[in-house]
């Protein structure tokens, strides 16, 4: 695949201004909305048209699945372990998730229901073996599943363990980022609508985020420790509104506070990138911190649904709309 430079329009001087964002040619023409990195060489992405792709040589060159008998469905999340093992997410008709073990070359269902409320969002893994994926309310109560082998087999959690969601509360499929582990054995995620809160064992607290609408309310999560995490959203109708899109919490969740200088646009995807530095993208480009996320230089225009650091590395991927995939130029 060949390769182009983007570079990102720079707002300020600084460290921030030296970010720029390598774009490599589409291979596929998909919305790509799952993104793990497995590495500095190894990344996995999954979309619309049951498409799934792959690079083990960071990204240079890419090698384009379409998952037989999935040929409609939206691949909204995708977890990987390695150049080989990876599972994926669909979301709807029927919800389901499967698994690959040779690269892509096969795939076996490992998860599916198709009942008519059933909406899988987003999928989390703490490790290799544990995992945990959401989905919309059904009977009022935020369907959860759990994984102890690798994505091989999941067992929703008791009905009455379900949290339960208001009337219009949802979660946003945009990104496969509203859940995040927090702990060893804890998540916490967000959920949007006409109401949007953030879960955190027991507590369900609501957001300052913009909300009330279908369209509004919080889409991603990311977490630096127990106590710091950042929320993004806000109205993806509109994607260049800065009303209330993005929030700070230090204390675990209990209160937050918007930026100094906020997110420039609607923003699905955040992700904590070590120290102070933080990074999102949207529809109408991409904001990076250097200081826990109280101000945040629009540094590309190039819009993206969802970006992901390397769980062994440094590289940033990002991933969107017509097969758009980009890396961040370190």
């Amino acid at each position: 695949m060949k390769t182009t430079l983007l570079i990102g329009c720079l707002l300020c001087s600084g460290a921030v201004s030296a970010q720029s964002v390598k774009l490599f040619s589409p291979g596929t023409k998909a919305s790509l909305r799952g993104l793990s990195v497995v590495d500095d060489k190894t990344v996995w992405v999954s979309g619309s048209a049951g498409t799934v792709g792959r690079t083990t040589d960071g990204g240079e060159s890419w090698k384009w699945f379409t998952v037989k008998g999935f040929e409609k469905t939206d691949f909204r999340d995708i977890e990987a372990f390695d150049g080989k093992t990876a599972v994926i997410m669909g979301i709807v008709s029927p919800s389901c998730i499967l698994r690959t073990a040779d690269g892509g070359a096969t795939w076996k269902t490992v998860f599916t229901d198709s009942s008519k409320d059933m909406f899988l969002d987003a999928m989390e893994f703490w490790n290799e073996q544990s995992g945990i994926v959401i989905g919309d309310p059904v009977s009022n109560r935020f369907f959860i599943a759990r994984t102890f082998d690798g994505g091989k087999t999941w067992q929703g959690i008791p009905e009455q363990n379900r949290p339960l969601a208001d009337s219009g509360e949802a979660c946003f499929a945009s990104s496969g980022t509203n859940i995040r582990k927090l702990s060893r054995s804890e998540a916490v995620f967000v959920s949007g609508g006409l109401r949007s809160r953030i879960f955190i064992r027991d507590t369900r607290t609501y957001l300052p985020v913009i909300q009330g609408r279908q369209t509004t309310g919080a889409n991603s999560i990311a977490v630096k420790n127990k106590n710091t995490m950042i929320v993004v959203g806000g109205d993806f109708s509109t994607k260049d509104s800065t009303t209330k899109n993005c929030f700070i919490t230090t204390d675990g969740g209990r209160t937050f506070k918007a930026p100094v200088v906020s997110l420039h646009g609607y923003r699905s995807c955040v992700e904590y990138l070590g120290k102070a530095n933080w990074i999102s993208c949207g529809l109408n480009g991409i904001d990076y911190s250097t200081d826990e996320g109280q101000h945040w230089e629009w540094i590309s225009k190039e819009g993206f649904h969802v970006c992901r650091k390397a769980k062994t590395g440094k590289s940033v991927f990002f991933a969107g709309g017509g097969g758009r995939i980009g890396k961040l130029a370190l």
